[in-house]
């Protein structure tokens, strides 16, 4: 099966929930992709939407019949263990250059990187990561990145509504930087040492995530 697509083209490998919603965004954002289900029932579901093969990707037979070796990105969204690892060592041996790979465990996660998974993701942990600090107080959202640095979006406290942020010197007095202001009706801006913060703003806020904890549950509850 000759391949036209091009180098930057993403294949998606598993259409569940996971798969399904990765392949269903980069449709929106008209990227190109292909999707490989063995799930005939699933693969029937997604092909009006995207171009779906039904394949087993557990064969390397199969991944080099679909020229799979030409794509740039591969994602791996298949969650069964022994599947989404002989899956990721065909990418890898036939030299995908960026893989992704989801992982349901960090055992999982471990074996998927040691065997050359470019990037692995833990959409269930993820969630209830994200869940509990919005549950635990006045965020909003909460996006953690690599090496300890965290973005969230969350409730102002009420000490800094009215005082611009040379003012609060939140900076210095809590260890987080504010990267933008939303106020209500108004289009989202970038923080600058003017910006005040007013009543029903939303902050972008980011830092050391321990630091954006004590930052944003200095007043308990939230705001009615």
């Amino acid at each position: 099966m000759p391949n036209t697509y091009a180098d930057n083209a993403t294949l998606v490998i598993g259409l569940g929930r996971f798969g399904s919603a990765i392949a269903v965004t980069l449709d929106k954002l008209d990227k190109e992709i292909l999707a490989v289900e063995t799930n005939s029932d699933l693969a029937q579901q997604w092909s009006h939407r995207f171009n779906v093969v039904e394949a087993d990707a557990r064969s390397a037979e199969a991944l080099h019949q679909l020229g799979a070796e030409d794509f740039g990105v591969a994602v791996v969204g298949v969650g069964a263990l022994e599947a989404s690892v002989l899956i990721t060592a065909n990418l890898v041996d036939i030299g995908v250059p960026d893989i992704w790979a989801k992982a349901t465990s960090r055992e999982h996660g471990t074996i998927l990187k040691r065997i050359g998974a470019h990037h692995v993701v833990y959409p269930e942990y993820d969630a209830g990561q994200r869940v509990a600090h919005m549950l635990s107080g006045r965020m909003l959202d909460y996006i953690e990145m690599e090496d300890q640095f965290t973005i969230v979006k969350m409730v102002p406290p009420r000490d800094l509504v009215g005082f611009s942020l040379a003012e609060s010197n939140v900076r210095e007095r809590f260890g987080v930087t504010v990267i933008g202001v939303k106020s209500p009706g108004q289009p989202f801006e970038y923080a600058s040492p003017e910006t005040t913060i007013g009543n029903g703003d939303v902050l972008i806020v980011s830092g050391e995530p321990s630091l954006l904890e004590a930052f944003a549950n200095r007043f308990v509850g939230r705001p009615r």
